[in-house]
This record gives C-alpha cells, sequence and structure tokens, in this order.
C-alpha cells in the first residue's frame, strides 16, 4: 500500500549526479596528463578522493561548505596536489564540475514513478540541500518541479537534511503525518536515520546496486534498487 506522503531526495535518488567520483576524476585527471606530468593521473585522482573524504568527512565543514561546491572542489584539489600552481588546480577543479553536470541524468523510470505516485493520488514533496540557484536549475533542466506539491531547497530556507526541522517544516507544508509518510533517498545518515526519529517510513535507494554497507549508520525500514519498485504491484 502507498502513503499518503512520500518526500524525495533529489541528487544520486531522482537524479545521477555525484556517484562514482574515483572515475569521474580519473577522467579529469587524464584530460590534464600533460599539465600533470611528471604526476601519475591515476595517483592525482586517488589523492583529491582522499582529501575530498577527508574535507567532507567533517560535519560541521560539510554544513558550512555544501552550498559553495565549486569553492569546495578547488579547495580540495589545491590541497591534494600542492605542488601543482593554483591556475591548474583550479582549471581540474572546474573541469570536473562540468563534466559532473555534463554527465548527470535522471534514473530510468523517475518521471514514470513521479507521474503514477500522483495518479494515486500521493503527495509528493522534495527535499534537497544545497544552493538554491544550482538546485533550481538542476529541477527545470529534468523538468521535475510540476511533479511535487512542495519543494523545499535548503539555500531558500536557510536548513537542510539532517535537520530534524526540514522534515518537520516539509510535513507541515504538505500537511502530513510522519507515520503516513515516506522518505526516498540515498543517504544513510540524512535520508534513513534523521526521517526515522520522527516516525517517517525510511526508504533507501541503492542506487550503485551494493547492498547495505557492514557499518551502515542506519538500517532502512526498505531497500529499493530502482525508482518504480516504489509503484504497486
Amino acid at each position: 500500500m502507498l502513503p499518503r506522503t512520500i518526500l524525495f531526495d533529489l541528487d544520486d535518488t531522482l537524479i545521477s549526479a555525484y556517484g562514482r567520483p574515483l572515475e569521474a576524476w580519473r577522467k579529469v585527471s587524464r584530460i590534464f596528463a600533460r599539465e600533470l606530468a611528471p604526476l601519475d593521473t591515476e595517483q592525482v585522482a586517488i589523492k583529491v578522493m582522499a582529501q575530498a573524504a577527508a574535507f567532507w568527512g567533517d560535519p560541521e565543514r560539510h554544513r558550512q561548505w555544501r552550498q559553495k561546491l565549486l569553492a569546495a572542489r578547488r579547495h580540495i584539489v589545491a590541497a591534494a596536489i600542492p605542488d601543482c600552481s593554483r591556475t591548474l588546480t583550479d582549471a581540474i577543479a572546474d573541469r570536473f564540475t562540468s563534466l559532473r553536470d555534463e554527465e548527470m541524468r535522471l534514473f530510468p523510470g523517475a518521471v514514470e514513478t513521479l507521474h503514477a505516485l500522483r495518479g494515486h493520488g500521493v503527495r509528493l514533496g522534495l527535499i534537497t540541500n544545497g544552493d538554491g540557484e544550482t538546485q533550481r536549475s538542476k529541477i527545470a533542466r529534468f523538468a521535475l518541479e510540476a511533479h511535487f506539491d512542495h519543494i523545499q531547497i535548503e539555500g531558500e530556507h536557510g536548513f537542510g537534511k539532517p535537520e530534524e526541522r526540514a522534515y518537520r517544516h516539509a510535513l507541515s507544508a504538505l500537511r502530513a503525518d510522519a507515520a503516513q509518510t515516506w522518505m526516498v533517498g540515498d543517504n544513510l545518515e540524512w535520508e534513513v536515520a534523521a526521517p526515522q526519529r520522527l516516525g517517517i517510513f525510511a526508504i533507501w535507494h541503492d542506487t550503485e546496486g551494493c547492498g547495505l554497507p557492514a557499518n551502515a549508520p542506519a538500517r532502512p525500514d526498505r531497500i529499493i534498487g530502482s525508482l518504480p519498485e516504489l509503484l504497486p504491484r
């Protein structure tokens, strides 16, 4: 049975945006192979990944920088390969950003699933972190706005996941009860653990199909490998 309300995350839930980052950094490093010489492009990609993990692993830093992704990427690349000029590291970071934008796409069945859920009378909300301009451009690019009764962007409201008020605000806007609401997302802390604390049924979108990690910080109420699995059979 479907609930009265479903909340969706955007990036890497409806849109394939930031998955497999090491592969993306490898592509970018190879583009700049001549400028990076004698550095090995594979090692550059690995160093950038390690620096990014350390940078974003700090929750407070994550909160402060997640609305400034372009600047954060420049900072990360400069710290990862300090012997390179800032002009080069900025160019590498910016090419990564443009590559991600070029490769961004909807997950299969995303729009069809949203349309079908609306047809079943389910009210839909979109909750996404990030700055307003960037996230609105994605929503417009993939024509998602018409599918949602409520769209909530961190940069436009001043708060975001995993803050409880982000979920409380969405529930209030949709006049929804937590017990009759699902949250669908790819982040086990933000879109599983956080909504579960409020009594929301949390569904993890396993976009890579790798299954729940052994050290997972939360246990989803349900796991899906594709968005159409949300629909009744």
